[in-house]
């Protein structure tokens, strides 16, 4: 009997195994021993293979949790950003890697069961954490539900629908490491964590920092950028 996984190629082999004799003589003088032994090995080896086939099965799931969906689109000047985002179904999360114009590399973990984002540039040594909101919920959803059709995504300029975000960053903001779920923690691991306020704008005394780009399949793409608030 052959058991074979099928994504690693890995295969396992149960060979059949007959009792014989080794001449006419003892197959007459022991043919009930002959047939016991034969049996017994073979059951043997039927276990061992249904023992393997069903670590393999419970090794399958595991795999398949999570899939890798890769967008491109236009950012608002017309250069053309490139993102990827790792959808794990079972634990709730979804990491976006996206990589501007200017070839900086920011990550973005949505965090869906605690309903939390958290940002971290790869200029920066710090990361940041916002509530989500029903529209974040609504983007999220848009690549849920369409990742098992398709694993690549190429929005365009004159369909894609930009809005911009502002978010705050006061002075008092920074998190406990210890109080963040393992996600988190291992995100923002030897980084500063600081909690951000959603506001209308950066005010016309307030500098803009950066700003992170992440679009989604529904032709949605978000300009977040971060200030911070005076002590």
């Amino acid at each position: 009997m052959v058991s074979c996984w099928k994504e690693t190629g890995n295969c396992v082999e149960d060979e059949q195994c007959t009792g014989g004799t080794s001449n006419s003589v003892s197959g007459a003088h022991f043919p009930h021993k002959a047939f016991w032994v034969s049996l017994s090995a073979s059951l043997l080896l039927l276990l061992i293979g249904l023992g393997l086939t069903g670590h393999f099965g419970l090794l399958k799931p595991h795999s398949q949790v999570c899939q890798i969906v890769r967008l491109s689109a236009p950012d608002q000047t017309g250069f053309l950003i490139n993102q990827s985002a790792v959808v794990d179904q079972q634990n709730h999360l979804v990491t976006f890697t996206v990589t501007s114009a200017a070839n900086q590399t920011s990550t973005v973990l949505f965090d869906i069961k605690h309903g939390l984002i958290c940002y971290r540039p790869e200029e920066q040594n710090s990361c940041f954490l916002q509530k989500m909101q029903q529209f974040d919920y609504d983007n999220i959803q848009s690549l849920l539900q369409k990742k098992a059709h398709q694993s690549y995504y190429q929005l365009t300029g004159n369909e894609t629908q930009w809005k911009t975000q502002f978010l705050g960053v006061p002075a008092d903001s920074r998190v406990d490491m210890s109080t963040l779920d393992k996600p988190l923690q291992g995100l923002c691991n030897n980084s500063s964590v600081h909690w951000t306020k959603m506001a209308h704008g950066p005010g016309k005394q307030r500098l803009v920092y950066f700003c992170i780009d992440v679009c989604f399949p529904s032709n949605i793409c978000v300009s977040v950028c971060f200030y911070y608030l005076p002590e």
